[in-house]
């Protein structure tokens, strides 16, 4: 039985605890903790590390990665309106770990984006470390991590029953979308359910309507908790996104070895969807606490190649990737100021995809299976150990893991089945200190090392792909190893926040797919093979800050970084533009409120000719405006508090897309035009 609720209706559900805060972006936090960074709860002013916490609206048309846009340090790969991946310091999908609650999603879909397969309306927080962090996260977390974490409620002496509901129509897109939440606490119980819907049509550009971006989604959240004793509680977290109509429209091709017959080809994903099961346990042992999770979580995509002449599918593929894992800490004082973690944490990625393709011109209908590669399968298992202690009034932070990540197929493309198995390991550490430097003022250092295994279809995949390439895989690959330093300062406080980082990363054996120029003797297609470059360095300088101005908040932020290709001697491919954000506004816990804000990204003219052969394209610097205003109430009814916000995107209706916007060069999507957008929520 598949559940579908329409985003009005999911908007009626329940009732939310989500004050209206920041709406035109996710809110940025310095002074407050933060999980992930060092797997527990720590202040992020006293994190050896740039951090970002991302508040989200309680209810928004948009998907997750949203979230990151004009943030320092952090960037969007977009291949339409729902695809939208995380880019942290230069580093794609591949290599920063994307977590929900704390589990990692995989996947090995070259379209789409992993980051989206969760609704923002049931959203907490978005915790991001930028850097190394494969110490506690293993393979992939080389850029970072992106944790997004859904409400949590504790336990009370008192029954207590709350919740909250948030409703948001948009002009852009004629969007709809709603989220409710409810929550129960007792002495010895904790429950949490959500749930959320959008229904977008085709957002407007200045262009005019782009078509195929609009879209539909659905997501249930369940999170339970029962404390059996003083010393031991269970966890269950159970989580269901399902969308439908979603379309890619960067990956529409013409040519480049699709058959004249068939026009413009057009990925595209009818269903897809995720769902995590998973039960937890947290118990006291001794003078520390064990937390253990046993999980298994789904994602299942179909993906068809949709052909403009025939107006109908003419490659079918259906695919789940399933992940089973399991993870354990064990964190205990040693004395005074004195933190130790050790833990461990295996999982097993499988898919088996199943495709079908017409390729008999000119009636194009023979459905000849044609899969990417047969029953692949990634196992990794990883041991760390964390210490965290004071010399003085500098604080250390030091770890060091060792991981096994070994890979097979049952067959790569449609004929290799030797050769397959390769198995990695690989020791990952790292070591960060923060000193204050007065009660507000802090400096910090960080070097780690990192490492990123190579995924699926990296290994074992020989096929074509939507944009417009034959893909060849290299089962023995050998896995990304980078090596960081960061230098920075943290100021907290009354008055000036701010936080800066400068940071450089050596990465060796870079797995890149590399355009050759030569095309496949069959199809036609240009081959890209999947290959190590010998070495490739990103370095730069991030920032942000935020001041009281009298009754206003003026607030700030930057990004400037290279990439380097040593082997081809050129900049790396696809590197965010420098850019630069200014705003001001005036908050209020209650009564009226606004902000306004600039957004300035410079031209991107470096770019990888030799690599992409003549791929990439430079481009063109934008500069956007934004505000939003709105009135926060306080008891209104049955409602603790309430509240109204109107946001206005892309004022000057500005034509422009992001440099990490997928297409044929020249012919990209163009960002979303002009639009007006009306926020309600409340919560008891």
């Amino acid at each position: 039985m598949v559940l579908r609720l329409r985003p009005l209706t999911a908007a009626l559900l329940g009732l939310s605890l989500t004050s209206l805060a920041t709406q035109l972006q996710a809110e940025t936090v310095l002074d407050t903790q933060l999980v992930t960074a060092k797997g527990y709860a720590a202040e992020a002013l006293e994190t050896p590390q740039a951090v970002e916490i991302l508040r989200a609206p309680g209810a928004t048309g948009a998907v997750a990665g949203e979230l990151l846009r004009g943030k320092p340090g952090l960037a969007v790969q977009s291949d339409g309106a729902w695809g939208q991946n995380p880019v942290l310091r230069g580093l794609k999908k591949e290599s920063v770990v994307v977590m929900v609650d704390g589990v990692r999603m995989n996947s090995a879909q070259p379209q789409g984006a992993i980051a989206s397969f969760l609704d923002l309306g049931l959203l907490e927080r978005a915790e991001v470390v930028k850097g190394p962090g494969s110490v506690l996260y293993g393979s992939g977390a080389m850029g970072g991590v992106v944790n997004l974490i859904t409400p949590d409620v504790g336990f009370s002496a008192e029954e207590k029953l709350g919740g909250r509901i948030g409703a948001r129509f948009s002009s852009v897109d004629k969007g709809v979308a709603g989220a409710a939440l409810l929550t129960r606490s007792s002495e010895n119980s904790a429950l949490v359910l959500g749930v959320a819907g959008r229904d977008v049509d085709d957002y407007r550009s200045p262009d005019g309507r782009e078509d195929r971006t609009g879209y539909q989604s659905d997501t249930l959240l369940a999170k339970y908790k029962h404390k059996l004793n003083e010393d031991l509680t269970l966890r269950v977290n159970l989580q269901r996104h399902q969308d439908e109509d979603v379309w890619y429209p960067g990956s529409a091709r013409t040519g480049a070895g699709i058959p004249a017959p068939l026009g413009t080809a057009t990925i595209h994903s009818p269903e897809q969807r995720r769902e995590l099961y998973e039960l937890g346990v947290d118990a006291r042992l001794g003078e520390g606490t064990l937390s253990a999770e046993v999980y298994r979580q789904e994602v299942f995509r179909q993906i068809r190649a949709f052909s403009s002449t025939r107006q109908r599918d003419y490659v079918r593929n259906d695919v789940t990737f399933v992940t089973d894992g399991a993870k354990a800490k064990y964190l205990f004082p040693l004395g005074d100021n004195h933190l130790l973690t050790v833990g461990a944490d295996t999982w097993r990625m499988r898919g088996d995809p199943e495709r079908y393709i017409d390729n008999n011109p000119p009636a194009f209908n023979n459905n000849m299976r044609n899969d990417p590669f047969n029953k692949g399968e990634i196992e990794s298992a990883g041991v760390f150990v964390q210490d965290e202690f004071a010399i003085g009034e500098t604080r250390i932070v030091a770890g060091a893991r060792f991981d096994r990540v070994k890979g097979d197929a049952a067959r790569k493309g449609m004929t290799q089945t030797t050769g397959l198995d390769k198995t990695d390991n690989n020791l990952s550490w790292s070591i960060g200190a923060i000193q204050p430097l007065n009660d507000n003022l802090s400096a910090y250092a960080n070097l780690g090392r990192a490492y990123r295994a190579p995924d699926m279809r990296e290994r074992f995949e020989d096929s074509a792909r939507g944009d417009g390439y034959y893909h060849v895989g290299n089962p023995q690959l050998d896995a990304e190893v980078s090596t960081s330093l960061e230098l920075g300062f943290k100021q907290g406080g009354a008055g000036l926040q701010y936080q800066i980082a400068a940071f450089y990363t050596r990465i060796d054996d870079y797995i890149a797919g590399r355009i050759t120029g030569t095309n496949h003797p069959q199809n036609g297609l240009p081959f890209k093979l999947t290959e190590n470059l010998d070495k490739v360095s990103i370095y730069g300088i991030e920032g942000s800050a935020s001041m009281p101005v009298g009754a206003f908040v003026a607030d700030a932020g930057f990004t400037w970084l290279r990439g380097k290709n040593h082997q081809d001697d050129e900049p790396l491919f696809q590197m965010p533009a420098p850019e630069l954000t200014l705003g001001i506004g005036q908050p209020a816990e209650r009564g009226f409120w606004w902000r306004a804000q600039l957004r300035a990204v410079a031209e991107q003219d470096r770019i990888a000719t030799k690599f992409s052969n003549g791929a990439e394209n430079a481009t063109a610097g934008f500069v956007t405006a934004d505000a939003e205003f709105g009135w926060r109430f306080g008891k209104v009814g049955a409602f603790e508090s309430a509240g109204l916000a109107v946001q206005l995107t892309n004022l000057a209706d500005k034509r422009y897309h992001e440099h990490q916007t997928e297409g044929v060069s020249g012919n990209e999507l163009a960002a979303p035009g002009r639009g007006i957008a009306l926020s309600l929520n409340g919560s008891f």
